[in-house]
């Protein structure tokens, strides 16, 4: 009798990942920080939670240190447009020239078009732009999307 090669599942395909998260700039609002935490955790995926009131350095050094394979960015007060200011610039000087790194929340002050503001996030450099209100299992979707895919393009 052959043995039974057990296939891995969905969680366990995504247990070697490594997620940094947390709350970009002077920010200080961190529930859905959290929340983002344990949706990753449930996933099977590594998470290094930076908290509130996290610079761009910050999460520059975390993603080293972790060999991080993506950043999840969170900015809640409408300062995300400053505070997310040349991040991507910033990862490759570091040398993350292909870190995943996804923004979302009330990226913006004001009420501005949705598509302005996800085009403006995506000219900076960002993979992935959510609006406030978007479900963490779309990101965690799009996450596991993406990695699969760079996954597929370094076996070629």
């Amino acid at each position: 009798m052959k043995p039974v090669k057990k296939s891995p599942s969905k969680k366990e395909s995504f247990a070697g990942k490594t997620i940094v998260i947390g709350v970009l700039g002077a920010d200080p609002h961190g529930i859905a920080n959290k929340l983002i935490e344990f949706a990753l955790n449930d996933e099977g995926f590594r998470v290094v939670n930076l908290g509130i009131m996290t610079s761009q350095q910050e999460f520059i050094e975390a993603a080293i240190e972790a060999k991080a394979d993506a950043l999840f960015v969170s900015s809640i007060y409408g300062h995300g447009e400053i505070d997310a200011r040349d991040f991507r610039e910033n990862c490759r000087e570091m040398g993350l020239d292909n870190i995943l790194i996804y923004i979302g929340g009330n990226l913006v002050v004001g009420r501005q078009d949705w598509i302005e503001v996800e085009t403006k996030f995506k000219t900076m450099g960002f993979d992935r732009v959510y609006p406030p209100g978007n479900t963490l299992q779309q990101g965690i979707a799009d996450l596991k999307k993406d990695l699969g895919t760079r996954a597929k393009r370094t076996q070629r």
